[in-house]
């Protein structure tokens, strides 16, 4: 079995992304005119014996001002990759992160930065990832869509009872991140003051 990878840690701002190495060097990287790209490479891993392989890694890469930042899956967690196919190797350099931080934050980048557009599924893996500040946006957001998801089906009266099912994702997401579950306390907080204002307008009109 291949050895396990030292992960990075990352927190992402709505315009900034932390990188924290193995190492404890930190890295801040301003993320507004900055390019992101996905690619497929390679990376070297080790097997037990000594034995190196070629291992499929999945890179996003970033660029701002000729500053070039590289972040790629786990190499054991990927298939060997054979000699014949041509691919470009990994930075060395490359900060390495788990497979569903890897994805959220690409599916962020690559999606141009707009919380507008996720569902609730995406901003819940989102909060996985960001900083106090930002999950507590995001939890905000998470509350709009999911009221405006049962606010579609239903009366606002009636369907408010659905809310939970509708913050299903960031309830699942909460229960193995911290982030996310501050998301989650501030999705229904959220929730709770928009539903009493509507409620309010309604009984007024």
């Amino acid at each position: 079995m291949p050895f396990k990878s030292a992960v990075a840690k990352v927190q992402l701002e709505h315009d900034v992304l932390v990188v924290e190495m193995p190492n404890g060097w930190t890295q801040r990287h301003v993320l507004d005119g900055t390019t992101a790209t996905i690619s497929d490479g390679f990376r070297l891993a080790h097997r037990s014996g000594g034995r190196v392989e070629r291992r499929f890694v999945r890179m996003l890469s970033l660029e701002r001002g000729g500053r070039h930042v590289a972040v790629i899956t786990p190499p054991e967690h990927g298939a060997v990759a054979p000699n014949v196919v041509r691919l470009p190797e990994a930075p060395h350099d490359a900060a390495i992160v788990e497979d569903p931080t890897w994805e959220a934050l690409a599916e962020w980048l690559i999606g141009g930065g707009r919380l507008g557009a996720l569902t609730v599924s995406d901003l819940a893996r989102l909060a996985c990832i960001a900083t106090p500040q930002f999950a507590a946006l995001i939890g905000e957001v998470a509350a709009q869509r999911a009221l405006d998801l049962v606010w579609v089906a239903t009366s606002p009266l009636r369907g408010i009872h659905d809310l939970d099912a509708a913050l299903q994702p960031l309830v699942d997401a909460a229960r193995h991140s911290t982030r996310a579950a501050e998301a989650l306390v501030s999705a229904l907080a959220h929730a709770a003051g928009v539903t009493r204002r509507r409620a309010k307008a309604l009984r007024s009109k």
